[in-house]
């Protein structure tokens, strides 16, 4: 597992060495993942959360189309943790020139969601019942790299609760979220 990243308040934060690390991350990460799409029930229906992670992040199963789409990939996941990583691109902007917030929702929404999803057996599956964001900055396009870092709370059998925190390669903190996912019983979860 990665360090957490520095805050701002830490002496000698170097955001240079923090992007190109966090650049050489993503370049490893995108060169295993396969095209984006949608996973078959009988893919999936024998893999725990963390199996069906692993599995995406080999390239032995689609990777999720909304990372294409908004331009972000997993970086790390263990039990009970997800970090992805964005660009938060002009594209992104809204017209103040600052990073809208449903994309900044959208990847706190993912990280939260997905260190739920580690804690879960094969053929469970979780929908989100509730988010919460708090927005602490804006966020530009000059930030270069933020990484959503989700980390669960509690994992229950029908209820799983976690915390994210969208941080900048400048060490700063964005935004924060919380969520709580309704945990779905095999055959919601896989289709079947």
């Amino acid at each position: 597992m990665a360090n957490p990243p520095r805050t701002s308040a830490t002496p000698h934060h170097d955001t240079a060495a923090t992007l190109a690390r966090w650049a050489a991350d993503e370049a490893r990460v995108r060169a295993t993942l396969a095209a984006p799409g949608i996973a078959r029930p009988e893919q999936i229906a024998h893999l725990s959360g963390l199996d069906w992670f692993a599995a995406i992040g080999r390239g032995e199963l689609p990777s999720v189309p909304i990372g294409e789409t908004m331009d972000f990939v997993p970086i790390e996941f263990a039990h009970g943790r997800f970090v992805f990583q964005g660009r938060p691109h002009i594209r992104f902007a809204n017209p103040m020139g600052t990073i809208h917030g449903g994309w900044i929702a959208t990847l706190l929404d993912s990280c939260v969601a997905c260190a739920v999803h580690t804690t879960l057996p094969a053929g469970r599956g979780y929908t989100t019942a509730e988010l919460k964001v708090s927005y602490i900055r804006a966020l530009t396009p000059q930030v270069g790299l933020v990484r959503a870092e989700g980390q669960i709370i509690n994992a229950g059998r029908q209820v799983g609760f976690a915390e994210g925190r969208l941080v900048g390669a400048d060490g700063k903190l964005y935004a924060h979220a919380t969520t709580t996912c309704v945990v779905l019983a095999a055959s919601r979860a896989t289709g079947t």
